[in-house]
């Protein structure tokens, strides 16, 4: 290996993550997200070696410029999209949250789906600012504005968005126990201890883009959450599945799984004084390939009628 090779190399291992989750968090999309990364560092490679003082904030300028023009193009996309939009799945831990990253909610899914309210523009700057820290100077730099036209702009956006912005259990563990009660209850069938688990306003929200069986609309409700819930597991170990407990963007989780170990679909819990306030559930298989072999969706539900 060169000696250029070798440099280029030990940048990528120094930047890469940190690349990866300004553009996850502004793309909600790992795929993309990862094609930003090789992107971003194809150009670095063009750049003179010389030229280069910091090469982090080359990196995060490319990223979030590649970032920005992107979700230009998705918007329309995502407005027609079928159904709920949620982000792509990042199994994560809490504690895997970049270190940059001053919350852990910055890549809830709950948050994600927040921050579609913002233009490309409002979103690369609420996050530079919000969960990067990046001074207003350096973000005007990056995003080609002065220091107080971001100032602006990151007020603007942080207004839209504390107003909705979700709150989560500060105990982990308590997070986890509440789930554990959850899959507990739903794999009894119990409709009742699902009602002691679930807030009143509770919200259970399916992904499936019109690619795999999905609710059309949000469901709203404790009551009819619960009869759904209790249906869909009766349906789903009908059909052999199975779940896994695991984080998913830094929340509560789980990872469903046909009996041949293929993946179903991917869900997440917002759990907020003692309940569960809100549950994402992503069965797009265009959302689901970056982790691991998927199942017929379609299939599975005709066996559990049976």
């Amino acid at each position: 290996m060169s000696e250029e090779q070798e440099r280029l190399e030990r940048v990528f291992r120094a930047e890469s993550g940190r690349v990866f989750g300004i553009a996850y968090r502004m793309l909600g999309s790992v795929s993309e997200a990862e094609e930003v990364v090789q992107d971003a560092f194809v150009r670095y490679q063009g750049v003179d070696a010389e030229e280069v003082r910091e090469p982090g904030a080359l990196l995060t300028t490319i990223a979030t410029r590649l970032s920005i023009d992107r979700l230009k193009s998705a918007r329309a996309e995502r407005e027609s999209y079928v159904g709920a939009w949620l982000p792509e799945p990042l199994l994560v831990d809490e504690v895997d949250v970049p270190a940059e990253a001053e919350q852990a909610d910055s890549i809830s899914m709950a948050f994600l789906v927040l921050l579609e309210s913002l233009s490309p523009l409002e979103r690369a700057v609420f996050l530079l600012r919000e969960a990067f820290d990046y001074d207003y100077a350096a973000i005007g730099e990056i995003v080609e504005r002065t220091p107080e036209n971001c100032r602006q702009i990151a007020l603007r956006a942080r207004k839209q968005v504390e107003a909705r912005r979700p709150r989560f259990e500060s105990s982990r563990d308590e997070r986890e126990e509440i789930v554990r009660r959850f899959f507990a209850a739903a794999g009894d069938g119990d409709a009742e201890g699902l009602l002691e688990l679930l807030a009143a306003d509770v919200v259970l929200y399916g992904d499936g883009g019109g690619k795999a069986p999905a609710l059309g609309q949000p469901l709203h409700g404790a009551d009819r959450v619960s009869r759904t819930l209790v249906n869909w597991f009766r349906a789903g170990w009908k059909a052999g599945t199975s779940y896994e407990p695991t984080w998913v963007n830094g929340q509560p989780g789980a990872r469903f799984l046909s009996a041949d170990g293929e993946l179903i679909s991917v869900i997440s819990f917002d759990v907020l004084d003692g309940r569960v306030q809100a549950i994402r559930s992503v069965v797009n298989p265009e959302k689901l390939g970056h982790l691991g072999p998927l199942a017929d969706i379609r299939a599975l539900l005709a066996k559990g009628e049976r």
